[in-house]
């Protein structure tokens, strides 16, 4: 009787969350391929990849805090379920677009529905879960996310190659709307408090999605219009200002969503710098070698599809290899060596040719994702441990969103330093195929710095006591 009253308190509870993690994850598999094979369609270039990866990541990020504070006030569930019609919208919405800025606005309302669900699964885990379950639940939350993943970038290509990418978005919708009606049937009793919307933080709520917005687009306006062009000075200065309107904001607001004390910890700090050094690796690989395969050998793009796929496999494998390891050994000895493994992955790059194998393609990005696929558990349990139940959604959504600006932040450094050295060279008469082997070679140079930099932050991590 005792293990049935703990099973139907957080696993049977948990089901709706994890129905929505696997949607957030077969949808964004399936997204992977789409800015590619958008920016081709319409006829611009490949660098403008950037802004409709940055679109998306753009909400997803700022308006997580925002949103689990918003699932303290309403409920986790009743956010759950708003996220997810958000989510089901803005993807109708891509596939209805046939202009750039179209596409941005509904990539950036996808984002939005994701930054709604992630946050209360986490919030979930952390106040629902058993203390000695909750490494477990994390590990089950990366498992079901990646490994819902694995499939969508190689059926993505092949549904592009043969109908076209509208065809794979109202997949996704038809996804969307079947996991909803899959949550509502699951749903049990709302367990989380609500509070009152009375002193809600709007103010801060703003100038959280303004600064973090602009933050992210500071790195792409000075590669693609120059560091001292006067898009790039605008965007640092309206980035500058938003920042002091928001530290005055979250200083005199009576329930301010970002919580200080817990962003001063140490190991808050050092996890988010060591994110944003790594983690961001994933999504501005998967951009990249999509478009070094369009280069390379663009009688047979769907290749890079099925690399991606072998990469969250890895992902998937590391979430339920490296992450539980945590739980035995000191956490940041298991990072270290799961960075060293993202190492390896992103030095495979060097071997990288006009003739690649698919072979090396596939080995480069599944040891990335194998070692990224132990980070991002271990990371959650090392940044999230001894969170109350009052801090749950603020504290969670908090991490999130540093979490998923890591990822972008690789996409807005990499993903332009690679295109825009592939038009540069190309410019000079170099061919394409040439260029964008050069051009990736750099590409892994910089990334061995950046894991080198986030295997120093790991080593000041504190211990976490067992």
């Amino acid at each position: 009787m005792r293990e049935k009253t703990i099973y139907n308190t957080y696993k049977k509870g948990f089901r709706p969350y994890a129905l929505a993690a696997f949607l957030v994850g077969i949808v964004g598999g399936f997204s992977t391929v789409l800015g590619p094979a958008f920016v081709q369609d319409i006829g611009i270039s490949y660098n403008n990849t950037t802004w409709t990866a940055l679109a998306q990541a753009m909400s997803t990020a700022a308006c997580a805090p925002i949103l689990g504070k918003i699932g303290d006030v309403i409920g986790r569930q009743r956010t759950l379920f708003l996220g997810i019609i958000v989510f089901t919208f803005g993807n109708a919405l891509s596939a209805l677009a046939s202009t750039l800025f179209f596409m941005l606005a509904a990539r950036f309302i996808v984002g939005i529905g994701a930054a709604a669900i992630a946050p209360v699964i986490m919030a979930y885990i952390v106040t629902n879960f058993p203390e000695d379950q909750i490494s477990a639940g994390f590990s089950r939350y990366m498992l079901i996310s990646s490994a819902a993943v694995i499939f969508g970038p190689a059926l993505g290509g092949l549904i592009i190659a043969e109908y076209g990418w509208r065809i794979m978005l109202w997949i996704c919708v038809g996804i969307c709307v079947l996991t909803f009606a899959a949550c509502l049937l699951l749903a049990e009793k709302e367990t989380s408090h609500r509070h009152n919307l009375e002193n809600f933080d709007r103010t801060g709520a703003l100038l959280i999605v303004l600064f973090f917005s602009l933050l992210l687009c500071i790195p792409s306006f000075g590669q693609n219009f120059g560091w001292t062009s006067l898009p790039f000075l605008a965007v640092l200065a309206a980035a500058a200002v938003s920042l002091a309107g928001l530290t005055a904001a979250e200083k005199n607001a009576r329930q301010p969503i970002l919580p200080g004390g817990f962003m001063m910890r140490r190991a808050f700090i050092l996890s988010v710098l060591a994110l944003f050094l790594t983690q961001g690796l994933m999504q501005a690989n998967m951009t990249n070698l999509i478009v070094f395969v369009n280069y390379t050998r663009p009688e047979n793009t769907t290749v890079s599809g099925y690399a991606i796929s072998i990469m969250y496999l890895g992902m998937s494998l590391g979430a339920v290899l490296i992450g539980p390891l945590a739980d035995r050994f000191q956490a940041k000895s298991v990072l270290t060596g799961s960075l060293l493994l993202t190492g390896v992955g992103c030095g495979l790059l060097f071997f990288f040719s006009p003739q690649t194998p698919v072979l090396l393609l596939m080995a480069a990005l599944g040891i990335l994702g194998f070692g990224l696929g132990g980070n991002g558990t271990i990371f959650m349990k090392v940044t999230l441990a001894g969170l109350s139940p009052q801090e749950a959604g603020a504290g969670t959504g908090t991490y999130g969103l540093f979490r998923d600006l890591a990822a972008p932040f690789g996409v807005v450094v990499f993903v332009p330093l690679f295109t825009n050295q592939i038009a540069g060279l190309t410019a000079s008469g170099i061919g394409e195929a040439a260029a964008a082997t050069s051009a990736i070679h750099t590409l892994a140079m910089a990334e061995l710095s950046c894991i080198a930099g986030g295997i120093a932050a790991v080593l000041f991590l504190p211990k976490v006591r067992k």
